[in-house]
């Protein structure tokens, strides 16, 4: 099913389409929220939640910002942030690579798939090295821009022009 028929069918409330994204996103998705909450049964939590609110919100989505796949992705993210934040966690680890940070897990046999599996590899090879350090940072490891700032020495303002000009660049290697 083609992204645009996906949408459609979302947006009537269509189950199979339903059913199509969670059998081709939720493994990702379950990825990137594993590596933030770290326990598996909150990973399982915030993705049913995410699910409910791509369900939910699917007439928010706007094509020109960008794929369903990053929408997606910056939702289950902030859903994962925002329930270990409400449940007085701190974020554990901050310091593994970005290859480790997207998973395709398959719960059955815990195999992994590398971020290439899902093309965010050959996009992020666009970026410059600052650019790619940032979004590192605050997309896969859950750093707020200040945390960057601070831990890194870098002045916050800098840290968010270098997450513009990459979502800038970004937005036109995945859409072109």
């Amino acid at each position: 099913m083609d992204e645009h028929s996906l949408i459609s069918g979302l947006k009537d409330k269509d189950k199979k389409a339903l059913a199509y994204l969670y059998d081709h996103y939720a493994d990702a998705l379950y990825g990137v929220i594993l590596r933030i909450t770290r326990e598996e049964d909150l990973a399982e939590e915030v993705l049913q939640d995410a699910f409910m609110r791509f369900w939910d919100r699917i007439g928010q989505y706007e094509k020109g910002k960008g794929t369903l796949f990053t929408w997606m992705m910056a939702i289950a993210r902030n859903l994962a942030l925002d329930k270990l934040r409400a449940k007085g966690m701190k974020l554990r680890s901050k310091s593994d690579s970005l290859s480790d940070n997207v998973y395709q897990l398959d719960k059955e046999n815990y195999t992994e798939t590398s971020t290439d599996a899902i093309g965010l590899d050959s996009a992020l090879k666009e970026l410059t090295d600052d650019q790619r350090f940032v979004i590192d940072k605050l997309y896969f490891r859950g750093y707020t821009q200040s945390e960057v700032a601070k831990e890194y020495d870098i002045p916050l303002g800098t840290v968010k022009t270098r997450l513009r000009a990459a979502m800038v660049r970004l937005k036109k290697v995945i859409i072109p």
